[in-house]
């Protein structure tokens, strides 16, 4: 893929019109036959590797709290073994890609001039290839993902998820752990008072004791369908406190990928022309904007029949034939 790249801005460099875009594909060609930048991409390419499969957990609708908080965990501990342990590895891959390439490769103990302080450089002071590439590329590309990885998943929210964690169903509520739910229950202390703390504490030894032996639960396999169950089977009113436990988890996941995506919507939905859109009519179209597939499945015919009926109108609202239905229901959707 490599030489395809180099060989296609060859072309351009040499079928260009334009002065301009023969000077742009000669740059990249230079820049791309440059070893910081090959040293550069391969680092990325190792760092992007470790982060991707969080990354990817995260953006789901549905989040596995369990999946999330045991990947948080490997991703913090294999970016601290690639510090340690990955420079000679990204550098014997740059070294072979260069030599493949034949692209130069440089002498780690060659000077160069320091970059980035005038006054520093205006003196003549250098540095290594080797403090560059290890020190000021490197280490600090990875301390800084280290540190937003530390700031976005703290102490507390790692606390946080963990608790969460053992309200999971699976394996038959394997992770399940009284003291742990206490402590997410002192995590919400608006949510839970002081009479409530002094029952959790049965009722969530009542409440594990039942489910583990009810077999409508055997084959739950996340908190949503968990929630779902209960309200089914009336455990949610056996068991408030719990089920209120089970909520606030469910919440967790909505506040942060979920979130992104209503704000995104609001962009598209909240025009200029609707300014002055008000909250309960904006909230309605995001709801239906973003629910898309649930509400491209209802016929326009059950819309209008339901407005009918909300309150006594001067003239009844003309019904829609099936076919031309359908059509106007999916072209409003996918508008």
């Amino acid at each position: 893929m490599w030489a395809s790249v180099i060989g296609i801005l060859g072309n351009i460099q040499d079928d260009a019109t334009t002065s301009d875009n023969r000077g742009m594909a000669r740059g990249l060609i230079d820049r791309m036959n440059d070893y910081e930048f090959v040293f550069a991409l391969h680092l990325m390419k190792y760092l992007l590797g470790i982060t991707n499969d969080l990354s990817l957990v995260l953006q789901q609708r549905d989040q596995n709290i369990v999946q999330a908080m045991s990947l948080i965990d490997t991703m913090k501990s294999q970016l601290q073994d690639f510090r340690e342990e990955g420079w000679q590895i990204i550098l014997d891959e740059v070294n072979n890609f260069c030599e493949l390439n034949m692209i130069p490769v440089i002498d780690m103990e060659d000077s160069i001039a320091i970059r980035g302080n005038a006054r520093r450089s205006r003196r003549g002071q250098t540095i290594t290839n080797f403090h560059h590439y290890r020190v000021e590329i490197f280490c600090e590309v990875v301390d800084l993902i280290i540190q937003e990885m530390n700031n976005r998943f703290s102490e507390v929210s790692t606390e946080l998820l963990s608790c969460i964690a053992c309200l999971d169903p699976k394996s038959s509520f394997s992770q399940f752990n009284v003291q742990k739910l206490l402590r997410l229950a002192d995590l919400y202390p608006e949510d839970f008072s002081s009479n409530d703390y002094l029952y959790l504490e049965s009722q969530l030894r009542n409440y594990i004791y039942n489910v583990q032996r009810d077999p409508q639960f055997s084959e739950v396999g996340d908190l949503g369908s968990l929630a779902q169950q209960m309200v089914k089977t009336g455990k949610n009113t056996v068991f408030p406190l719990v089920y209120r436990l089970i909520q606030l988890a469910l919440v967790l996941p909505v506040a942060t990928a979920s979130v992104e995506r209503v704000f995104s919507a609001m962009n598209i939905v909240k025009t200029d022309l609707r300014n002055k859109m008000g909250d309960e009519w904006m909230n309605d179209c995001l709801v239906v904007y973003i629910e898309k597939d649930i509400f491209a499945t209802i016929e326009n015919e059950q819309i209008l029949q339901r407005f009918q009926r909300m309150k006594t109108r001067r003239m009844q609202l003309p019904h829609l034939r099936y076919s031309s239905a359908t059509t106007t229901n999916t072209s409003s959707v996918n508008q």
